[in-house]
């Protein structure tokens, strides 16, 4: 699941097996998941210049278009995918079925993008809110994807400004995901980082989880 081959070949069938284009949710749609995402999205006064916020391994979800759709405030959001395939679907998609933002100064882009090289797309210090649902577990679960999961967790702290906020949604219990992001964090010199963790709900007898993530020292150095 850790392979760029692998993901074209599966949004490539998918999406010839339904020529009607209908977005593809692993665990679980927008709504399930509204309450942890747009809150962090609000502030008391109107930033310079729209909030920067990455859908990270977008695939073909609409979470990233729901963000763009439902932000009060301005936002720029940028749902990134390792597969052509799933960026082209999306991009396909949004041109066929135009999506009205709240605010008139949103904008939403689809990219290609392998999420262990953020940083050739993403200043450091420049992304408010990263959002990863299913990502780190994909390769977490895959054979050799625990040295790349630790690297898109540094990179995901590289991009992100001291006040931003990585969000992973994941099923693994807390026990188990906790102890990796602490780790993680800590062999990558990034101790003074902040991890929490609310539960979702169950969802079809799945217990899902929201770990936060948040930048409190200069990890850019």
């Amino acid at each position: 699941m850790d392979k760029k081959s692998a993901w074209d070949r599966f949004y490539s069938e998918t999406s010839s097996r339904n020529p009607n284009f209908k977005n593809f949710e692993w665990f679980f749609g927008f709504d399930a998941v509204r309450d942890f995402i747009m809150p962090l999205l609000q502030t008391a006064s109107l930033p310079p210049s729209p909030l920067q916020v990455l859908d990270m391994g977008c695939g073909t979800s609409a979470l990233g278009p729901c963000i763009y759709r439902d932000s009060v405030l301005p936002v720029r959001v940028t749902c990134a995918d390792i597969s052509p395939v799933a960026v082209q679907l999306m991009r396909e998609h949004l041109q066929a079925k135009s999506i009205k933002p709240l605010n008139v100064s949103s904008h939403i882009e689809f990219l290609e993008l392998d999420c262990t090289q953020l940083d050739q797309h993403f200043a450091a210090n420049s992304l408010d809110l990263i959002v990863d649902k299913g990502t780190i577990d994909a390769l977490l679960r895959s054979k050799e994807g625990t040295e790349k999961a630790a690297l898109v967790l540094k990179q995901c702290l590289r991009v992100l400004r001291s006040s931003g906020s990585l969000l992973q949604f994941s099923d693994e219990d807390p026990d188990a995901r906790l102890v990796w992001l602490e780790t993680a964090i800590g062999d990558q010199g990034l101790v003074a980082a902040d991890v929490g963790v609310q539960e979702v709900g169950v969802l079809r007898g799945v217990c899902y989880y929201c770990y936060e993530v948040t930048p409190q020292n200069d990890v850019n150095k």
